[in-house]
Parts: C-alpha cells; structure tokens; sequence
C-alpha cells in the first residue's frame, strides 16, 4: 500500500484474483457467469443448474437435454425477467411450472416438446413482454384463456408447430400486440377458422414471415395465403349446408308441424265445446 492509500499493482491483481475465483465458486458447474447473468448453452444438461445465484437476472439453459424444470427451484431465482431454454425436452405439463417467476420478460421455449398452453401455463408471467413457443411440432392446442393474464404481451410466435386452429380470443384481447408468428403451421381454413382470418386481415398486428401463412386443409384452398381465402371462405360458409344444418332445420320443421297440429286439435275441442254449450243454452231458453 502506498502513502496515497491505493493498492500497489501487485495487490490490486490479488484482489482481482480472489474477485474473480469468489465469482466462479458461485457460478454452477459448466456454466459461466457474469454480472447478473448466468450461461449454460450447450453443456448436455439435463436438470436445472444447482446453485444458481440467487440475483440472477439472465439464465440461459439453450441447446440441453432439460426436461423438466422444478417450480420451486425457479423460484428462488425471483428476480429473473430473462429466461432462455430453446432447444431442449421440456414437454407435457408445464402449468404453474413458472408461479415464482413473476417478473420474467422474455420467454424462450421455441424447439421444445410443448403439447398444449392451459390458463395455468403462463398466468402468473404478468410482466411477460416476449414469448417464444415456435417449432413445438406436439404443440396441438393452445385454450382460449391461455393469455388472458398476459396484458403486456408484445411479441408472440407460435410458428412451425402442430397447430390446426387458433381460437380468435387467444390474442384479439391482448392489447399491446405487435408481433405474431404464424408461419409454416398446418391450418384448417373452414368455416370455424373464418373469424380468425377475419380478424387477422382487420388487426394491426405485424405478421412475420407472412408468405408462409398458407391453408394446409381444404384440400382445393392448399398453398393460397391465408388472408386471401377469406373472400371465398365467407362465401363457402354462408351457402353451404352441413349435415347438423339439414338436421336442425327437419327438427325445426317437425317441432312448426306438431305444434300446429297440437294448436288445430285445440281449436276443434274449444269450437265443439263452445256449440255443445251454445246449443244447451238455447234449448234451456225455448223451455222457459
């Protein structure tokens, strides 16, 4: 130490030193860490990291072999709005699996085993900005309340998944929403469909890679855009006739039918009844 009170060079490295061996007794093994973000790319993981620092900001946990992701265990990490895990095993049941991440921001699960989004799956994520659940190809469903709680959502790609349909209530109610991927996804434009393409042509909302957002069934409707079916599709719908229609309308028909059989049976009882007793009347009126 100097007359000035400043470390020599040779201390200043040793402190350097011991700075730098505190920091990597802290940061989880194969993993490495910097100032509030910790990097686990590509380590052949297969469970979440121990010993994770609890001021954790940023986790990256891409390209493993993670399929699970233990609730408690993420939620020691309070403080984390970055959460990277594309290219991995997680699948099944992922509700309530982030209830103690309430500050995330950013939600990478793209090139993952997801089957369906419940209300539960991300329900708590309230601050959630971006959410990337793209190239899921058992992603089959996604339920109409799945966003509900994700007010703040701005950007969504659900691309290159298993998805047929998308129920319009899924993101008409999400009001900051700019950005959603629907790409290279095998939809259905039937009649059920009709009001999401409509909503779709009426939005604001940006449309990556909007070339690929093409009809995979009907058959006749296969490759064209699907913006562009809707013309055709509305009038398809409003025209055609399915087979609950043509049973609905015999049930309408038989239930007019019966009723007005029912009514006419009704009618002769009250007219008979009415001369039976009009008839008395006037014989009880030429006795007296």
């Amino acid at each position: 130490m100097s007359s000035s009170g400043r470390p020599q060079p040779l201390s200043l490295m040793f402190l350097l030193g011991m700075g730098m061996a505190s920091e990597r007794i802290n940061c989880p093994s194969r993993c490495s860490c910097q100032y509030l973000e910790v990097n686990c790319t590509g380590q052949q993981l297969q469970e979440l990291p121990a010993h994770i620092p609890l001021d954790t900001r940023q986790l990256i946990l891409a390209v493993n072999s993670i399929s699970y992701l233990p609730p408690v265990g993420l939620s020691f990490l309070s403080d984390l709005i970055y959460l990277d895990c594309r290219k991995n095993l997680l699948g099944d049941d992922l509700d309530f699996t982030f209830i103690g991440v309430a500050k995330l921001v950013y939600l990478d699960l793209s090139f993952n085993n997801l089957t369906q989004i419940t209300f539960s799956t991300f329900s708590h994520l309230l601050s959630l900005v971006v959410l990337k659940i793209s190239d899921n190809p058992n992603l089959v469903f996604i339920r109409k309340d799945a966003f509900a709680n994700n007010t703040w959502l701005r950007h969504l790609d659900v691309s290159r998944t298993g998805l047929t349909f998308l129920d319009t209530s899924v993101v008409q109610d999400l009001p900051n929403l700019k950005f959603l991927g629907l790409s290279d996804n095998l939809w259905h434009c039937n009649c059920s469909f009709l009001d999401f393409i409509t909503w779709m042509t009426e939005s604001s909302v940006h449309f990556p890679d909007a070339d690929n957002i093409t009809c995979y069934n009907p058959e006749g409707l296969r490759a064209l855009k699907v913006p562009v079916v809707e013309a055709q599709l509305r009038f398809s719908c409003l025209t055609q006739l399915y087979k609950q229609d043509y049973i609905f309308l015999c049930l309408i028909g038989f239930c007019i039918f019966f009723a007005g059989t029912v009514a006419a049976w009704l009618a002769g009882i009250c007219a008979v009844i009415y001369e039976v007793h009009t008839s008395k009347r006037e014989e009880e009126e030429e006795e007296d």
